[in-house]
Order: structure tokens, then C-alpha cells, then sequence
């Protein structure tokens, strides 16, 4: 039988932190969330918790808000993996975002520490529709967004959580990089339409200029560093064609098919997350 280890899940009440948390705890592995709320307390501004939380532990889940590719992330990975090796830590997982490349830095970082590792990057979510950034246009009816020919290989958090936890506790997964998407390309206007007609919703999808959109978020008071981001993602990654790649990373790891975007559109329905606002009056 496994050893049960002592795990650290940073962003353990994320979207995909919170899932493999869960799993773990029901292997019996003792898990510590790494979040601003937990005791010890984890806060990526605040490198003075790092040390309390990295303690006694044996692996460590990264992921980093709000992601890899943002200004100071870089140093942030550097700073964590020294305090890592210094508190024994034996082995690392980093969620990473696939063609993002300066993610692709932190990942060197964690790579070349001499710790065991295990880095997992991932396409963009189909949680993005429903516990994100497009969940308030989509819950609105009228979804405006750059990139419109773009075709993405949305993946599950749940298949994610899953491929996190089972590298987590094999060995065998160790010094290994996987490429995480869904099994097939959809625009941004097919996202729309499948949630509007699984919802039977009428969601309006509109293309719109990256420039146009940039100004919408800063009118609307978004923080600069969201700002950032979202540029960022939709210009350099959205806008290369090799981020549409699908792989069979997942089937590889877990030996099953990953979860279509259709599978978590009706599951995700069924919660009524995208049931239109009522007004009060």
C-alpha cells in the first residue's frame, strides 16, 4: 500500500485546488489547503507565510494566481522552490497554462530544482462559462469577445483535478510534462450556442476588437493586472494556431477519455448557475 503523504494543495479552494483536495483526502493522503483563509495561512503576497505553510509537508500543488504568465509570477516560483528544497519538500506539481510561454519560464524554474516533479499544463477551462470571467455576459444573454475564429480544446477541471492527483501519488509520472486539452475545437460562438440551446437561453454571441474589449474591462473598473491578462491571453495565446492542438494526454494518464465540453454543459445546467437574473422589482 501507498505511504500517505502531506500534501499542499496551493489554491486549495480553486477550481481545480478545491477538487484535488477532495480526492486526496478521500485516499487518506493528510492535506493542508494553502489559501489566505487556512491555518496556516497561504497568501502569494505575502511571502512571510510561505515558510509556516511549506511546513512538514512532503509534496506541494501549485497553482499561482492569477496565472503564470502575469508580472512577478516568475520570482514568486523561484522564491517558493528555494523555501521548498529548505523545508524538505520531496516533489512539486505545477499546474501550467499550455502555450503560454511565460509559464513555460516558471516551469525551468521547478524543472531544474532537483525536486521530484510533475508539470501539468492545461488548455483553457470549460469552468471559464461558469464559475469565471464569462459567466456574468453568458448570465446576461449577450457575450461580446475578441478572437471569434479562435478554436480552443476546452478541458474539464475535473479531468485536471484528476491527472493532479494521480501524478501526485505515482512515481512513475515524475520528471514528466502533460499537455492537457478536451477532445475537440470549439469557437467561442459554438461555446455560446451549446450552453444557449442545453439551457434553452437566448445567449447573442457578437466578435468583437481586442482593442474594443480592453476599453470595456477598464471602463468597467476591471484591475489593471486582470487588464493584462486577458490581453495577453487572448493576443498571445488565443492567437496562435498550435494552442488548438488536441492531445491524448489525458486517455495516456488516466486510461479514459476526457470530458466532452457537451458532458459538462448539461451537468453544469442542471445546477441553474446559468439561470437568467431575475430583476427584483
Amino acid at each position: 500500500m501507498e505511504n500517505k503523504s502531506n500534501i499542499l494543495i496551493i489554491g486549495g479552494t480553486g477550481k481545480t485546488g478545491r477538487k484535488v483536495a477532495s480526492k486526496l483526502n478521500d485516499l487518506g493522503h493528510n492535506v493542508r489547503i494553502g489559501s489566505r483563509s487556512a491555518t496556516p495561512p497561504f497568501d502569494w503576497d505575502a511571502p512571510k507565510t510561505w515558510p509556516k505553510a511549506l511546513r512538514g509537508m512532503d509534496k506541494v500543488y501549485i497553482t499561482f494566481q492569477p496565472d503564470l504568465a502575469v508580472p512577478g509570477a516568475l520570482e514568486a516560483i523561484e522564491e517558493l522552490t528555494k523555501l521548498a528544497k529548505k523545508s524538505k519538500v520531496k516533489k512539486l506539481v505545477l499546474l501550467s497554462g499550455k502555450g503560454e510561454r511565460e509559464a513555460e519560464l516558471c516551469e525551468q524554474v521547478i524543472i531544474h530544482s532537483g525536486l521530484d516533479y510533475t508539470i501539468v499544463r492545461a488548455s483553457w477551462f470549460n469552468q471559464n462559462f461558469s464559475e469565471s470571467f464569462f459567466l456574468e455576459p453568458i448570465l446576461e444573454g449577450f457575450v461580446a469577445l475578441p478572437q471569434a475564429e479562435a478554436k480552443v480544446p476546452y478541458v474539464d477541471t475535473q479531468d485536471i483535478a484528476d491527472v493532479v492527483v494521480e501524478v501526485m501519488v505515482n512515481d512513475k509520472h515524475n520528471e514528466q510534462i502533460y499537455q492537457l486539452t478536451g477532445p475537440r475545437l470549439l469557437t467561442f460562438k459554438d461555446v455560446v450556442e451549446e450552453i444557449a440551446t442545453t439551457t434553452g437561453r437566448d445567449i447573442v454571441f457578437t466578435p468583437i476588437a481586442l482593442p474594443a474589449y480592453v476599453n470595456v474591462m477598464k471602463q468597467q473598473g476591471v484591475p489593471a493586472d486582470y487588464v493584462w491578462l486577458i490581453e495577453y491571453l487572448f493576443s498571445e495565446v488565443l492567437g496562435d494556431p498550435k494552442n488548438s492542438e488536441i492531445t491524448n494526454d489525458i486517455e495516456k494518464v488516466l486510461n479514459r477519455k476526457p470530458i466532452d465540453f457537451s458532458e459538462y454543459v448539461k451537468e453544469t445546467a442542471t445546477s441553474g448557475v446559468w439561470n437568467p437574473k431575475v430583476n427584483a422589482n
